[in-house]
């Protein structure tokens, strides 16, 4: 992020706007919407600007700008739409103290100015660092479409009634008096007219400030495999009204910034044969801030329901007293699969998948190795990247054709996705070579489907699986591992 957004008070305070042509008055039609004390340099300014002028909206100076008239000023426009120009009165406003916008000039620009949605006192600024201005135009277009025209009416009386609402404690009461009123009550009024949302507020505030106070619920959500886009609408939800988010270490950055900014995230992140949080520890903590009356998200990496331990956690909610309810995600498998062109179940030669966990809390997991090595047995083996060399050993002993197709998944639909194709006789030797470091679901009996473009690690393009070419032109070791283009 080169451009920290942020909004300006500027009632009472100099903006200077050097010009008078087209790029001035796209300008001044923003700046006019302010209380700021607006001053144009222009020697011959478009008649608008004139007729703002005499209206008093602003001070038109009939010459350019010279040193000394941008002191005081917070912000100065170079819209002279003339690039020497530009360059001259830029440097004056500089030496003044003043921050410079040169309209279309990104580079040059200490600031730019947003695309905005205005719904006063509610505004949405929509920035693309100066990328993409077609692309931040349509989102303010779709925006403008979605948020009704009773939304502005709505904020300014709700800004009027704060004070009025101070009564309720700080926190989760007044947070939830302000959704009742913008989402449900206010709405409603406002459907009448604006006189009635006063007294509507009313009514509101003295239902909440009689409301027991709302005990604490925890909700167990899957936040999917890592791509942001894959997180259900239900845990979009949920993560908006958290007030605790306890999530494991597979949950990306990117899912977590979705929590609400003031939420209190915390990490006890588990991680396969290393140190790890003690799941005591975990349902102690959960319990703690639901008995505290917090709104707690449980978050969980892929599905919450898959190899989560969340009956061990449910049980000690339920054992506190406290309210719960479960968020499916997309599970890694169901990732890993769809990242490699195939599908868990096929008619004629699956009709049942396994998902299995390659360690459990005993160390390396036992399971029913005759019948997994059966031909056309497909299975998604959970953390089982550093179980490979015994996986391997159970399988093969067991009856598993050494061709039989093995493909690790990597950070599955992560831009950092990448995919090992090789077969049970290379797994180890060649998922040590790949050298996965990230989270990584095993497919046994599954190989990437042909013809899908990949990128090798030296980043030359070959077709893949490599286990489906011929021997005499088969790679070195005989898996491909690739990343995801």
């Amino acid at each position: 992020m080169q451009h920290f957004p942020i909004f300006l008070a500027l009632t009472g305070r100099r903006v200077v706007v050097s010009g008078g042509g087209a790029a001035a008055l796209a300008k001044l039609r923003l700046l006019l919407k302010t209380e700021a004390r607006i001053t144009v340099f222009a020697t011959a300014p478009d008649r608008q600007v004139a007729d703002w002028a005499n209206q008093g909206r602003l001070t038109l100076v009939r010459r350019a700008a010279e040193p000394g008239d941008a002191l005081c000023a917070a912000l100065f426009y170079a819209a002279n739409e003339d690039a020497a120009e530009d360059a001259r009165t830029a440097a004056l406003a500089r030496a003044d103290g003043a921050l410079v916008n040169i309209v279309d000039n990104l580079e040059d620009s200490q600031f730019i100015t947003p695309a905005i949605v205005d719904r006063d006192p509610v505004t949405v600024a929509i920035g693309t660092e100066g990328a993409a201005p077609v692309l931040a135009r349509a989102i303010k277009a779709d925006l403008e479409e979605r948020l009704p025209a009773t939304l502005g009416p709505l904020a300014r009386i709700g800004k009027g009634f704060r004070k009025m609402a101070e009564v309720l404690p700080f926190g989760r009461a007044r947070r939830d008096f302000w959704q009742d009123y913008y989402f449900n009550a206010g709405p409603r009024a406002m459907a009448q007219g604006e006189d009635g949302v006063e007294a509507a507020l009313d009514r509101l505030l003295d239902r909440h400030v009689n409301r027991s106070v709302r005990p604490g619920h925890v909700s167990f959500v899957g936040a999917g495999p890592g791509d942001p886009d894959l997180l259900t609408l239900k845990a979009r939800k949920a993560l908006d009204v958290a007030d605790v988010v306890i999530h494991d270490r597979l949950v990306p950055q990117p899912i977590l910034e979705l929590a609400r900014r003031e939420a209190v995230l915390i990490d006890v992140g588990k991680e396969g044969f290393g140190p790890s949080a003690k799941q005591a520890d975990i349902d102690a903590l959960i319990v703690e801030h639901g008995l505290k009356g917090a709104q707690v998200v449980r978050l969980k990496g892929g599905d919450c329901t898959v190899f989560g331990r969340l009956d061990e956690e449910i049980e000690a909610v339920v054992a506190a007293g406290l309210s719960y309810d479960i968020v499916p995600g997309i599970t890694a498998a169901s990732a890993a699969v769809a990242g490699i062109g195939q599908s868990l179940t096929k008619r004629g030669r699956n009709a049942s998948v396994r998902l299995l966990t390659g360690h459990d809390m005993q160390g390396f997991a036992d399971h029913d190795w005759r019948s997994l090595a059966r031909p056309g047995e497909v299975a998604a083996i959970y953390m089982g990247k550093r179980a490979a060399h015994f996986l391997q050993g159970r399988l093969m002993m067991h009856g598993a054709a050494p061709e039989t197709p093995v493909t690790v998944v990597e950070n599955a639909s992560r831009p950092d996705q990448r995919v090992l194709g090789t077969t049970l006789d290379r797994l180890s030797t060649d998922l040590a070579e790949a050298d996965f470091d990230g989270p990584a679901l095993m497919l046994f009996g599954l190989a990437p489907r042909d013809g899908l473009p990949v990128t090798r690690f030296d980043q030359e393009a070959f077709p893949w699986p490599a286990a489906s070419l011929p021997k005499s032109s088969q790679q070195t070791p005989s898996s491909l591992a690739m990343s995801s283009t």
